[in-house]
């Protein structure tokens, strides 16, 4: 099994590939394959989320670089910047991961969040996409 612990260099080029659900990338302990079938173990420091583009790399060198998965999320598009902005208060209110584009919302699906969001007037929409939501305000900040 390769062990990877840390990431690499930006400009690295990767040996491989593993492709994984946000739930998945917020883990710093995690036995899993690469997309080739090669075994893996993350022993990364706790608290980091891997991004779309990460490579990781170990003792021995081999670098993986890591894919966010596709998978199921609910999407709220509006042109309306104050309905924009009541869905991202509630929903940040409740704590929920978000993915903010824009004029657009991406959350894991959550039909009581869906009917909440309906209710503010929005339309909601389920599609099956790579979810890569906002780090947070003190991410990278030393917080």
């Amino acid at each position: 099994m390769l062990k990877l612990t840390e990431l690499a260099p930006l400009e690295t080029t990767p040996d491989d590939v593993v492709t994984l659900p946000y739930e998945s990338r917020q883990k710093s302990r995690l036995l899993i394959k690469t997309d080739s079938g090669a075994k893996i173990g993350l022993f990364l420091p706790r608290g980091q989320v891997l991004r779309q583009g990460f490579v990781l790399t170990g003792p021995d060198h081999y670098r993986v670089r890591i894919d966010a998965a596709p998978e199921p999320l609910s999407v709220v598009r509006t042109d309306d910047a104050l309905q924009f902005a009541r869905a991202c208060y509630h929903l940040g209110n409740r704590h929920v991961a978000l993915q903010i584009l824009a004029g657009e919302l991406r959350f894991l699906s959550d039909h009581v969040l869906d009917r909440m969001l309906e209710g503010l007037g929005l339309v909601v929409s389920h599609e099956v996409l790579p979810f890569e939501p906002e780090p947070g305000a003190y991410h990278g900040h030393g917080h």
